[in-house]
């Protein structure tokens, strides 16, 4: 054991017992200088045979003493169709290797992981009754940092509306609490009871995956009706971990196919980073979504789940104005997303984010930037692709409870590639569905500094507006009020057809919104 890995059992209470494999009796020398080699535990690495199993055997050998791994930078390793898991828990080097991914025959496990990056510290016992919005502290103080899941099953929330409609999502959340008692990622909802609660230490060193080539296969599953998502991936639940440098690219793809749940797929952690990947997006099908009605469905590159601190640098793809294919990014219960200088088809919130969702440096495609949640969302220095700037997502309400900032951005309306009439901010909530919370468009919008690419304007065009009409022309009962933006402060803003931005397509629902042109 390496003096790293007494330091974590002592700060947490003791190691998570490894289980005995083949591993332990590598068939050559195990190490390639101070790394682990997968060829030590049988691997091939032609691109023909199944490595999945000297992959895995490599993996619990380096867990279990501490060690990191380095694959053959000329290998093409072939992940074959068993129903086998590899526990990554160490740094492990693919750099140039080749990873194939065949799911065009029949797989033992269409939804079972391919690596899991998991820490291996036990879970420790932390007590939560009851929680408040907002709260940044708790007692009693844990035995060292950990992630905390809470879970009220007694509330439901994101109560979708729309053709994939459903009864919503028991009300969760996870946080950082550090050992002082303080709450990193502030508590966003209000608990009255806590049903569940699950605490996971936070390992002290950062775990780094870098490098690897995998070229993936579509399946081609039929099934008419609702979703049936893919896994065949790298599932990351261990907090504090960066993977560099990963390409992945799809091929294969036919008529028919289900969707994949995302090649990175990231759940209930802190700081994780992606640095420098290149994920390809996958073709979009179709199938009969909940309320009965065709709907498309797609894959996800990344997909990231209750995650405080999720970090996006420099990643990339191409086509990300084709509309064949699905966009790149979907997440759930997050708090706290920068996306830094990224090439990317979409980043999309579905069950919300809390804190700050920053957009710097970054170019997105025709499927844009959405929102739901909480907080300030913050896009600078970025060029936007989508039919809205933002777009608040309306199947859960379109609310955003928090401020907005755009500063020294572009946006071209639908890629450029129609006449439309533009709408900076997308939202619609008519107050007839009780989506499980209060729904709210921004307080502020603060705009310093932006052009729209509105040269090719529609017959008749009056010019863009910020807001449409969001809460309808329709007269009828709102048992659940939309609360309206307080203020509007614009600055910098200028449009290619020379013609002036509108508040709304509505003048009278705008009417309270105090607009300030500075």
């Amino acid at each position: 054991m390496t003096k790293r890995w007494v330091t974590v059992a002592l700060a947490c209470g003791g190691l998570m017992a490894c289980a005995e494999v083949s591993g332990d009796t590598p068939t050559k020398a195990t190490e390639t200088g101070d790394a682990i080699s997968y060829e030590a535990f049988g691997a091939v690495g032609d691109g023909k045979a199944d490595d999945l199993p000297a992959i895995c055997a490599a993996h619990e050998y380096a867990n279990k003493h501490g060690k990191r791994v380095k694959s053959k930078p000329d290998a093409v390793y072939h992940l074959g169709r068993r129903a086998l898991t590899v526990v990554m828990a160490t740094d492990t080097d693919w750099g140039t290797s080749r990873f194939t991914i065949d799911d065009s025959q029949e797989v033992e496990d269409h939804r079972k992981p391919l690596f899991e990056i998991r820490s291996l510290l036990t879970p420790v016992e932390v007590k939560v009754e009851r929680l408040a919005r907002g709260q940044t502290r708790l007692e009693p103080c844990p035995p060292c940092d950990c992630v905390v899941y809470v879970q009220n099953r007694n509330r439901k929330i994101f109560i979708r509306k729309g053709l994939n409609q459903n009864d919503g999502t028991p009300q969760q959340e996870v946080f950082v609490f550090r050992r002082d008692g303080t709450i990193e990622g502030a508590i966003t909802w209000d608990y009255d009871t806590v049903t569940q609660v699950v605490a996971r230490p936070i390992d002290p060193f950062r775990l780094v995956v870098r490098g690897g080539v995998f070229t993936h296969v579509g399946n081609r599953m039929r099934q008419e009706k609702g979703y049936n998502y893919w896994g065949r991936n790298i599932k990351i639940t261990r907090s504090n971990t960066e993977i560099v440098g990963l390409t992945h690219r799809v091929t294969g793809e036919t008529e028919f196919g289900h969707p994949y749940g995302g090649f990175l797929a990231i759940q209930q952690c802190a700081d994780i980073t992606l640095r420098d990947c290149s994920i390809d997006s996958r073709k979009t099908y179709k199938t009969i979504g909940s309320a009965g009605k065709p709907v498309s469905m797609g894959s996800y590159g990344y997909s990231a789940s209750l995650v405080v601190n999720f970090r996006m640098i420099k990643c990339t793809m191409d086509a990300i104005n084709d509309r064949t294919r699905w966009g790149v990014i979907g997440s759930n219960f997050m708090k706290n997303i920068l996306l830094e200088d990224c090439v990317l088809s979409r980043m999309d919130v579905h069950q919300g984010v809390s804190g700050d969702y920053i957009i710097r440096r970054t170019t997105l495609g025709y499927a844009g930037l959405n929102a739901i949640g909480s907080g300030r969302l913050i896009v600078e220095d970025s060029t936007l692709h989508g039919s809205h700037l933002i777009t608040f997502r309306s199947d859960y309400g379109s609310t955003w409870d928090g401020d907005v900032v755009i500063r020294n951005c572009r946006w071209i309306p639908q890629a450029g590639r129609i006449p439309v009439q533009p709408v900076m901010f997308g939202m619609q909530n008519d107050g007839t569905h009780d989506f499980g919370y209060p729904c709210h468009m921004p307080r502020e919008i603060r705009i310093d500094g932006l052009h729209i690419e509105d040269a090719k304007p529609p017959a008749n065009y009056q010019g863009v507006v910020l807001f449409g009409d969001p809460a309808g022309r329709s007269q009828a009962e709102r048992p659940f009020p939309y609360a309206q933006t307080q203020t509007v402060r614009v600055r910098g803003l200028k449009t290619a057809s020379g013609v002036s931005p509108r508040l709304s397509a509505n003048p009278e629902w705008a009417r309270p919104i105090a607009f300030v042109s500075e």
